[in-house]
């Protein structure tokens, strides 16, 4: 699950070094040294004190300098490596149990609980492309359209639009992603959602809408680099593609900026090419420059 929440951590204590230079050296030997552990312990789930006790550090400055560097903690690195290996045994047919003990956690229950946090459902229901999944959808109202909003009892989990009054066509965008979960119109659900998302008057910053990003780990990331692109504001690909550490990748964060599930509250009509044209959009360019143009009223005021 991911939300609009940003996390504050402690000043950062300084790790001792000559001058700027050699800190930056040094800095960037130790962080490859703690990726490396991790990659290649992970299976042992390694705790702080064994990373640190690896690279001479306290705990307080590898988690810091692991965040400076990476933009997460070692303990979050060592989460989405172990559940990318889940997800690739449990895609492969593997059990839930041999899951769990193949990737070095003590049971089903930590399992479960890493899938709960991570990806907004258990890994039973991800093994099993969202079947006993129920997703409530609705069609609403706004400023760019009939939008229609999917969610599940962990939030926000798909919002596209209506183009041409068809319904159905956008219903089936949507339900290609978990073509095996249960769909249930239910307004009642989706209607107090559409209304925080398209009424600017209920946006507050310290209750951020809940959002379920259900991707690659590859398409999570470009996804949650867009949450940070501010309104009135604008990205390109190939920026996207750097802040994510995969330069010279436009090509591919394109794809993912266009797989996007949560058009408008993931903001993938902030993306614009290297030149600054609009480039393509899932929704149409005439709806991108739509909601552009809202958003610039809105900055502006």
């Amino acid at each position: 699950m991911l939300d609009t929440t940003t996390e504050t951590l402690p000043a950062f204590d300084e790790l001792p070094a000559a001058d700027g230079a050699a800190a930056s050296a040094g800095d960037y030997e130790r962080v490859r040294r703690i990726i490396a552990f991790i990659s290649e312990r992970w299976r042992s789930q390694p705790s702080l004190d064994d990373i640190a006790t690896h690279v001479g550090l306290t705990t307080t400055q590898v988690h810091h300098l692991f965040r400076r560097w990476c933009g997460l903690s070692p303990k979050a690195f060592l989460q989405a490596i172990t559940l990318d290996r889940a997800r690739a045994l449990l895609r492969a047919s593997a059990s839930v149990l041999e899951t769990a003990y193949e990737v070095g956690l003590s049971g089903p229950g930590r399992l479960h609980d890493l899938f709960v946090t991570h990806e907004a459902m258990t890994p039973g229901a991800y093994k099993a492309g969202g079947a006993g999944l129920v997703m409530s959808y609705g069609f609403h109202p706004s400023p760019f359209g009939e939008a229609i909003l999917v969610a599940t009892d962990r939030g926000l989990a798909g919002l596209g639009f209506v183009d041409g009054g068809d319904r159905a066509a956008a219903l089936a965008d949507m339900r290609r992603r978990w073509p095996r979960a249960h769909y249930v119109e239910d307004t009642a659900v989706t209607a107090p959602l559409a209304r925080r998302i398209f009424d600017p008057a209920m946006w507050r910053p310290d209750q951020p809408l809940k959002v379920v990003l259900i991707g690659t780990d590859f398409e999570i990331r470009v996804w949650s680099t867009l949450l940070k692109v501010p309104m009135g504001c604008a990205t390109t690909y190939a920026q996207v593609a750097e802040h994510i550490g995969k330069r010279g990748a436009a090509r591919a964060v394109g794809a993912a900026v266009g797989r996007n599930p949560i058009s408008f509250v993931v903001p993938c009509h902030r993306v614009l090419g290297s030149s600054g044209a609009l480039t393509g959009y899932h929704w149409g360019l005439t709806r991108k420059q739509a909601i552009l143009g809202w958003e610039a009223g809105r900055t502006s005021r």
